[in-house]
């Protein structure tokens, strides 16, 4: 029993010094595998990407400028004379028609000095009429010398006194007659009120007091400038009679713009800043544009022929420039320097380095390599996405 027992203890004793040993073994053994896995990685798959054809088309060339709308026609309604408001006849805000009746002036004391007017050439016209009836009568005897030639002469004379007692009396009657119809004040104009500026009650002076303004909103004015370099070309297109703007407001898309006839371009360039002054006139049936507003217009000056288009976000930039990836007939990315020329809505035209027909790399561009194999996203369509507006910023950033 004793032998048996020491024998376990040798045996216990060697294992634990084999222990060590055979950990040190194991991890030698797991250190040299992951070291193997290590010197052998796997080949990275060529990246996915989407592609779209550049296209060839005639697109216009514009100047983009920033206009502010104004009425096509402003009134401030005066009265022509004066005295108390004693009706109103239209609600604030209201659109108006030309002949409506605004505002009545007290016509009372108008109507009087009509009646006295009428009244005045009632008198002169009898007083002309007797001077007539003696004169004839003196005219039949002169010539038998029944009356002197002074006598005749004075009522010659008193019949055209009296012809020109009536005439000032008609022009009385119509003055009077005039001012009786001014105590009712009638829109000139179609087009919108304002906030009336007076009450019923209210003692308003001819020709002071101001009543209410009025403004025509169809057709709406864009008023905008240019630059004096750009006046040459404006000009011969003016002159031709092709000059037209697409008018919007900012928060519009582009589709909804509204196209303006330019018409008015100022006949000096402004001192200090070196611009010129146009003018666009837009139909504003749904009065969709207001007066006082800011619009953006894009003054079309002709048209480019066959220029190639790519979507803008095909476009990259870095620190050369922007450019584009050109995926070849081999499916191989080709780094492509390119030129851009003025957006067409999400659209840009290219002025160099793309050709109609060539495929832009549109998305997936950040895993692409000069030179090295792309797959192709054969779900996506090959033609150039559908169009939004031209709201998007301009070329994303990137690396070469």
């Amino acid at each position: 029993m004793k032998k048996t027992k020491t024998m376990k203890n040798v045996f216990y004793f060697r294992n634990l010094q084999l222990a060590p040993a055979a950990a040190l073994l194991l991890l030698v053994t797991a250190g040299c595998s992951r070291g193997s896995v290590q010197a052998a990685p796997t080949a990275m798959p060529a990246p996915l990407v989407t592609v779209v054809k550049a296209t060839a088309q005639d697109v216009p060339k514009y100047l983009d400028e920033i206009g502010r709308n104004t009425a096509f026609e402003s009134v401030t309604v005066t009265p022509q004379v004066g005295g108390r408001v004693v009706e109103r006849h239209f609600q604030d805000g209201e659109n108006l028609k030309k002949g409506q009746l605004l505002f009545v002036i007290d016509p009372r004391p108008y109507k009087a000095q009509l009646d006295s007017a009428q009244a005045s050439l009632a008198q002169a016209k009898a007083a002309l009429d007797l001077a007539k009836i003696q004169f004839a009568r003196d005219e039949e005897v002169i010539g038998e010398r029944a009356i002197s030639k002074q006598d005749y002469d004075t009522k010659k004379n008193a019949v055209d006194v009296d012809r020109a007692q009536v005439e000032a009396a008609e022009a009385a009657l119509e003055t009077a007659r005039l001012n009786f119809e001014y105590c009712y004040i009638h829109s000139p104009i179609d087009g919108r009120a304002g906030a009336r500026l007076v009450d019923v009650g209210n003692i308003v002076q001819a020709n002071s007091t101001s009543l209410l303004s009025i403004q025509r909103l169809d057709p709406m004015y864009a008023n905008f400038t240019i630059t004096e370099s750009d006046l040459p070309e404006v000009q011969r297109q003016m002159s031709r009679g092709l000059l037209r703007a697409a008018v919007r407001l900012p928060s519009d898309p582009a589709s909804t713009a509204t196209a303006g006839r330019v018409e008015f371009l100022d006949n000096s360039v402004q001192n200090g800043s070196g611009t010129v002054n146009l003018r666009a006139t837009l139909s504003n049936p749904e009065h969709h544009f207001w007066p006082g507003q800011f619009v953006d217009v894009k003054l079309v000056l002709n048209t480019e022929k066959a220029a190639v288009l790519i979507p803008n976000q095909a476009a990259q930039i870095s620190q050369q420039g922007p450019f584009v990836y050109v995926v070849k007939s081999d499916d191989t990315a080709e780094l492509r320097p390119v030129k851009l020329g003025q957006r067409q809505g999400d659209d840009v035209v290219v002025t160099e380095g793309v050709a109609a027909n060539e495929r832009v790399v549109l998305a997936g561009q950040m895993l692409v390599r000069p030179g090295g194999k792309v797959r192709v996203d054969s779900s996506a369509p090959a033609g150039p996405p559908a169009r939004a507006d031209n709201k998007a910023s301009g070329p994303n950033g990137g690396r070469p």
